[in-house]
């Protein structure tokens, strides 16, 4: 290679970057955009003003730094929902107990930290925080042995194992685990148990971010990484490459496990104070959709679970000061999941190809054994 052709190839590689960085988040930004504009028109015929909805809707969760505080509070369980859901999307298999992860994960983490008295913070919280990761690993390990040595499917043995998890919780939160009075719930984490705020802003983010972060390296940067990615794209391939498949299969899904569980965790720890059934409620299954507005990248998750944690914060901003309905919302979030999902209509209105090698990957997991 010549030396005018290294110093061309060296000059090419910001432009290079930025093509394929405008091609992983050309989709998302495309989706929001045609969301937001839909959600518009149903605003005007509700007969409401849509300015003055997204306006209200954006001090609601910027507005102020209560608001900024209140919107990372809601991001956080969703970074970890979305890094679960995505995690377990890079080998190939869908986790869609991710629900079920977090309830345990909550309920474990809140019963480390009323049951157990005179640790200090520095140990308490960190032990409640892993003991509830840990539960969230422990049972999503389970889908992943059922896949590997049954044959049963991951999208079938994690929904139900939702419902398992679901009863479990409510049967420790009404029964051995149960609080004085007539509500179901745990008694009160000890101080020393709960994650701190630092004035606004809530703490257990910067650890979901960390661990957004965290996820990033082990798939990009590590061996095991480059494992779970190659049994991703085939697991035949991959088991003739020598990679042992079965272990990768059911450790990812543990991994995928021990993130929403921590969701689960941090909510007790960091926002409720305790456990109580329904507090919880679907942040497990936004993970989804949070993952879809990621394209499944373990960075692309921060800014997804962001956006859809400050329409959550700011819904009820929007609905007092421009009298629209909270279910407008839901409205955006479902149009913005159908953009991402359908890309090709996104695709044919910015005229960009597929991405090379990204996108959601999710193929290989569907209908094998």
């Amino acid at each position: 290679m010549t030396k005018e052709s290294s110093n061309e190839t060296q000059a090419n590689r910001p432009v290079e970057w930025l093509k394929q960085l405008w091609r992983g988040v050309s989709v998302p930004l495309t989706a929001v955009l045609l969301a937001g504009i839909i959600g518009s028109i149903i605003l005007w015929l509700s007969d409401a003003n849509p300015w003055e909805a997204y306006t209200a809707l954006y001090r609601g969760a910027f507005g102020s730094a209560t608001a900024v505080g209140r919107t990372l509070e809601k991001a956080t369980p969703l970074i970890l929902g979305g890094l679960a859901v995505a995690f377990a999307f890079k080998a190939g298999l869908f986790n869609i107990g991710g629900q079920g992860q977090l309830l345990l994960g909550a309920i474990t983490a809140g019963y480390v930290g009323f049951a157990i008295s005179g640790l200090p913070f520095i140990i308490h919280m960190p032990l409640a925080l892993l003991i509830g990761s840990l539960t969230g690993a422990l049972f999503a390990s389970i889908a992943g042995a059922l896949r590997t040595y049954t044959g049963a499917h991951e999208v079938i043995t994690t929904i139900m194992l939702n419902f398992v998890a679901i009863n479990i919780t409510d049967y420790l939160a009404d029964g051995p685990w149960k609080a004085e009075g007539i509500v179901a719930r745990t008694p009160a984490i000890a101080e020393s148990a709960a994650i701190p705020e630092w004035g606004t802003l809530p703490a257990g983010f910067f650890i979901a971010a960390i661990m957004a972060f965290a996820t990033w390296y082990l798939l990009f940067r590590t061996t095991l990484g480059y494992e779970i990615r190659t049994v991703g794209l085939n697991a035949n391939a991959a088991h003739y490459a020598g990679i042992k498949v079965a272990r990768i299969i059911i450790l990812t899904m543990a991994i995928s496990g021990f993130l929403a569980g921590m969701g689960g965790a941090i909510e007790t720890l960091g926002v409720v104070g305790r456990f109580q059934p329904g507090f919880n409620t679907g942040l497990g299954f936004d993970g989804i959709t949070i993952a879809l507005l990621a394209r499944t990248h373990p960075l692309g998750v921060i800014p997804a679970a962001l956006l859809v944690g400050a329409m959550q914060a700011g819904s009820s901003q929007m609905q007092f000061d421009a009298d629209v309905q909270s279910q407008i919302i839901d409205v955006i979030q479902a149009l913005i999941l159908f953009f991402v999902s359908a890309d090709m209509i996104v695709r044919w209105i910015i005229r960009t190809r597929a991405d090379e090698g990204g996108g959601v990957t999710i193929s290989s997991g569907w209908g094998s054994s």
